[in-house]
Formats: structure tokens, sequence, C-alpha cells
């Protein structure tokens, strides 16, 4: 198998002010995010599954949206982003006007 080239620094401060940008607009499935965390750290499915206590098929499930992960584990993943989960509104709806 051919080795990864690992992303630059550059890559990976591009991809965390990504990340952020889209949690702050909204734009951002939690599968989606933790895709982007991983690879904003620059690691493979593996290595962030052994970072953050998960099985490779498990982080694999979570990109791919197929698992139903705990607000726990999801906090757990947030954390070194200064992340939280928590609801927000979905970008179609608008509040009732007055």
């Amino acid at each position: 198998m051919p080795r990864r080239k690992p992303p630059s620094r550059v890559e990976l401060f591009e991809a965390r002010h990504s990340l952020l940008r889209a949690a702050e607009g909204g734009d951002l499935t939690w599968a989606e995010g933790v895709r982007g965390m991983r690879r904003s750290f620059g690691m493979t499915q593996a290595e962030f599954g052994q970072a953050f206590g998960l099985t490779t098929r498990q982080v694999s499930q979570l990109e791919t949206g197929a698992a139903n992960p705990t607000v726990a584990t999801l906090e757990r993943l947030a954390r070194p982003f200064g992340l939280t989960v928590g609801l927000i509104p979905e970008p179609s709806r608008k509040e009732p006007e007055r």
C-alpha cells in the first residue's frame, strides 16, 4: 500500500479554519464534522480512533453518518476544537415574525 503524504502545516491550518467556519454557519452535519476534525489533525481513521478511544470501524461509521453516537462521544471529539454539542436551528427555518 502506498504511503500517504502527510498534510502540510498550512493545509492543517486551513482545514481547521474551514471546519470552524462551517460550524459557525450551521452548515455542518455531525458526520461532516467528524470527518473534518480527523482531516484537520492529518490523521488516518485508525490514528483518529486510537487517539479518541474508538475503533476504525466506529470512525468510519461516524464519518458516513451510519453511526448513532452518544452526546458524550461527540463532545469528546469536539473538545479539542473548542466546540460543543447543542441544538441549532435548521438553516431552512426562520423564526416566526411577531
